[in-house]
């Protein structure tokens, strides 16, 4: 795609006699049972920075994270309070509050992406299995957004951003498109927080947020994530967080998601502006989720209405006009998206092959015909979270997947690779290697900098000075034959610009 692309997801996890004020220390405890490098450099993160230039006097935070916390009688060091690791595959692996979360290294493909988001839900059961081993303690863990109890928890996308494009120009341009996104993105949920009327969402998400714009990300929700960490050259980078996402265990439902995305934005970097903008951005998401009439019909600031279809075509012909003939998975995503948005507005049901919500309603729909049962029956929120479980032989997506009723974007192998290696193409391949081959002599690293130690000598090799994160005409392999981490160091610097 022609971008720097990443994933992070919080998957939730149950633990048998753990309760929720334990959970914290027991999704550290998880984390610590996969092996990987660290301590992770916080040096780089100012999460009060925002991108329309001031900083915030702090954060919001969710007073129903206090449940998370469990008191403490003594002080803990940062590296007892935080399990990070960096992993051989240029991931990095941690906790946050109840959850063990996953971040994929840094893509420049959506086969790579995918590949190493799918890897993820492998690690993270991985190490719930080696968690269980060691305590005796059944552990459940699902890639969804909430609890059934009024928590959510997020799966968060990473795009780097031209800098020379006005932050303002970015928010207009992008809130129309995130918002009827959510037609295809959605990973879909029985039920609503707040409306005992709903039977059915396209959204797990859409019940959480309140604002269009906040550095926020725990309380008070945005739809544009407005912090301005960019984790690389700041100068003429920054990194776009968007939060307002499902995580999703359909691929194409990924794959179209993060394409489209990434091809707005290259559209706004162009200088097109959006197409119609939205006269209630967050009261408009939650529509549309809770539509079930499925005509998804919006309204304009200019007090007219568009279907979110229609809205979504104009993106698309854009794109069309614009990148059609780029390259191959360019091309791959114009096609599908153009595909989907017919199918979706001709028969929904068509899309079960591909998308999370619409796979998850027409399982759903067909249990409660055959069973004589209403959607408000708790069964089905048992079945919703049953859908999420990464469990290989339990989740009920797993199942599907295996029967063939789900389309595929990347392989067995391609997970499986992705899961031991990091993407050829850009800086995470020296994160994952100094992982694999030095993890001894690692004393702390982040997604811009890795600080080795060979003998009494402290080196630092600086990843931020790699344009847009990739590699270039470097050859991955010669990295390999670096023997010692001064060894690494000293190429790494000869090759830098």
């Amino acid at each position: 795609m022609d971008r720097l692309l990443g994933i992070e997801t919080e998957y939730g996890i149950f633990i048998e006699g753990v309760g929720i004020s334990e959970l914290a220390d027991e999704a550290r405890a998880l984390v610590q049972s996969y092996p990987g490098a660290g301590p992770w450099d916080y040096s780089d993160e100012d999460p009060l920075r925002d991108a329309r230039g001031w900083r915030a006097p702090a954060l919001s935070t969710n007073p129903e994270d206090q449940r998370y916390e469990k008191p403490t009688h003594r002080m803990l060091s940062a590296s007892e309070d935080h399990a990070d690791r960096v992993l051989g595959n240029g991931a990095r692996f941690y906790h946050d509050h109840g959850h063990p979360e996953y971040s994929t290294p840094e893509c420049r493909s959506l086969r790579d992406l995918i590949g190493h988001d799918k890897a993820g839900e492998k690690i993270v059961w991985e190490a719930a299995q080696a968690y269980a081993q060691k305590t005796g303690r059944t552990v459940s863990v699902f890639k969804n957004n909430i609890d059934y109890h009024g928590m959510s928890y997020g799966c968060h996308e990473n795009y780097l951003v031209k800098r020379r494009l006005p932050f303002e120009q970015l928010i207009a341009g992008l809130t129309p498109f995130l918002v009827t996104r959510i037609l295809f993105a959605g990973a879909g949920r029985v039920g609503s927080e707040s409306d005992s009327q709903i039977d059915f969402q396209l959204s797990q998400r859409a019940d959480f947020f309140t604002e269009l714009c906040s550095v926020d990300t725990l309380h008070r929700r945005p739809l544009i994530n407005t912090r301005d960490e960019p984790h690389a050259d700041a100068r003429h980078y920054r990194r776009l967080h968007v939060i307002c996402g499902d995580a999703n265990l359909s691929e194409y439902a990924t794959a179209l998601k993060v394409g489209t995305t990434a091809l707005v934005l290259a559209l706004l970097e162009a200088g097109y502006g959006p197409p119609g903008m939205l006269k209630q951005p967050v009261e408009t998401l939650q529509k549309l989720s809770r539509d079930a009439s499925r005509r998804w019909i919006v309204e304009l600031e200019d007090e007219g209405t568009i279907s979110a279809l229609e809205l979504q075509r104009l993106y698309l012909r854009a794109a069309q006009e614009l990148f059609r003939g780029r390259d191959a998975e360019t091309d791959e995503v114009l096609r599908e998206w153009e595909s989907l948005l017919e199918d979706l507005e001709t028969d929904y049901t068509r899309c079960a092959d591909r998308l999370d919500w619409a796979a998850k309603h027409q399982l759903f729909q067909a249990f409660i015909d055959s069973e004589k049962l209403s959607w408000q029956e708790e069964i089905l929120r048992s079945l919703d979270l049953e859908y999420h479980n990464v469990h290989p032989q339990r989740g009920l997506f797993y199942e599907l997947q295996r029967q063939g009723s789900l389309r595929r974007w990347v392989s067995d192998q391609e997970i499986e690779q992705a899961r031991e290696r990091p993407p050829r193409d850009t800086r995470a391949w020296v994160r994952g290697l100094c992982v694999q081959k030095f993890p001894g002599s690692v004393l702390a690293l982040n997604w811009g900098e890795i600080h080795l130690r060979d003998g009494d000598e402290d080196l630092t090799i600086d990843l931020k000075r790699w344009v847009d994160g990739r590699l270039g005409a470097l050859d991955p392999e010669s990295f390999e034959a670096a023997s010692t981490p001064r060894a690494l160091w000293r190429m790494m610097k000869m090759k830098q610009f």
